[in-house]
C-alpha cells in the first residue's frame, strides 16, 4: 500500500474492504486476519459489532480498520518493537498516519489497525473469571478506542476511558470488565 512512519495499516480504498452486518448504527468496514490456532477466535460479524458500538457517536460517516488475531510469538514481536516491551500483549492499536499527498477521501475512513493475542485473551479470560466472549469483545473496544486517540497514560485519561469502556460493553449486554474476579 502506501509507506507508512509506523505500523502499516492495511486499510483499504472505498469498495475494497468488505462491509458487514452489525447491530450497531455505525457498520465499519472490518479486515479479519487469523494468524492464530487458538480455539474461540470470534467471527467477523461479532468484531465489526463490538468496534461499531465503539465508534456510535465518535461522529464518523465511515470506518475501515484490520482486527489481526495472532499467537504470542508475534504479539511479542509486535510489543518488543512498537512499545519496547519484550512480552506477548492482549491488543496493540495501531493508528492510521496517512502519508502526504493521500487524498482526504481515502485516508477519512480508515482508522488503523488492531493486533489481538487470542492466547493471551484466552488465559486473561480464564483468569478473571470472564466469559471469553465478553473479553474478546472489551479489547476490541478498548483498542477502537485507542485508534479514536483515547489513552490510559494518567488516572485522569484511563478512569475517562474505563468509563467509556464500561458504558459500550454495558450496551452490548455485557458486564463491567473493571469488576475484580473476586467480585464476580
Amino acid at each position: 500500500m502506501f509507506p507508512m512512519p509506523r505500523h502499516p495499516s492495511h486499510c483499504l480504498p472505498d469498495g475494497v474492504a468488505r462491509q458487514v452486518t452489525t447491530h450497531s448504527r455505525m457498520k465499519p468496514d472490518i479486515e479479519r486476519q487469523v494468524a492464530s490456532a487458538e480455539p474461540g477466535i470470534p467471527g467477523a460479524r461479532s468484531l465489526a459489532s463490538w468496534a461499531g458500538a465503539a465508534l456510535d457517536g465518535a461522529g464518523l460517516d465511515r470506518a475501515e480498520l484490520v482486527v489481526r488475531i495472532v499467537d504470542e510469538a508475534e504479539s511479542r514481536e509486535l510489543n518488543q518493537r512498537y512499545r519496547g516491551k519484550d512480552r506477548p500483549t492482549n491488543v496493540l492499536s495501531f493508528p492510521f498516519e496517512a502519508p502526504p499527498g493521500l487524498p482526504a477521501e481515502i485516508a477519512a475512513p480508515c482508522l488503523g489497525d488492531l493486533v489481538i493475542c487470542a492466547p493471551v485473551v484466552r488465559q486473561e479470560a480464564t483468569q478473571q473469571h470472564k466469559a471469553l466472549d465478553a473479553h474478546w469483545a472489551h479489547m476490541v473496544v478498548h483498542g477502537v478506542l485507542h485508534l479514536l486517540g483515547h489513552d490510559h497514560q494518567n488516572d485522569a485519561e484511563a478512569a475517562e476511558m474505563e468509563a467509556r469502556e464500561r458504558d459500550i460493553l454495558e450496551r452490548l449486554g455485557y458486564p463491567d470488565p473493571y469488576r475484580t474476579y473476586r467480585e464476580r
